[in-house]
């Protein structure tokens, strides 16, 4: 299972810094973050940054292992 470490506003509407969870893909991954959290969650999630393992996670195909450290991080002023 992926480690997924939260950041900012994405840490205060999931309630928590960090998240164990099992997905193959980022798209997976943000469906699982937002299930149950409603439309708040969903919001600021579709605007976070995924970055898998260092690289960042533009497309919903990009692959999520099972070791791997994925870092959910919204967007900061000024960029």
């Amino acid at each position: 299972m992926a480690r997924i470490r939260l950041f900012a506003g994405a840490a205060d509407i999931l309630g928590a810094s960090e998240l164990i969870l099992e997905a193959a893909t980022a798209g997976e991954l943000r469906r699982l973050l937002v299930a149950g959290h409603g439309t708040s969650a969903e919001q600021v999630v579709s605007r976070c940054s995924l970055m898998v393992d260092g690289v960042r996670a533009a497309e919903d195909e990009h692959p999520v292992q099972a070791d791997s450290l994925v870092d959910v991080l919204p967007p900061f002023a000024g960029g």
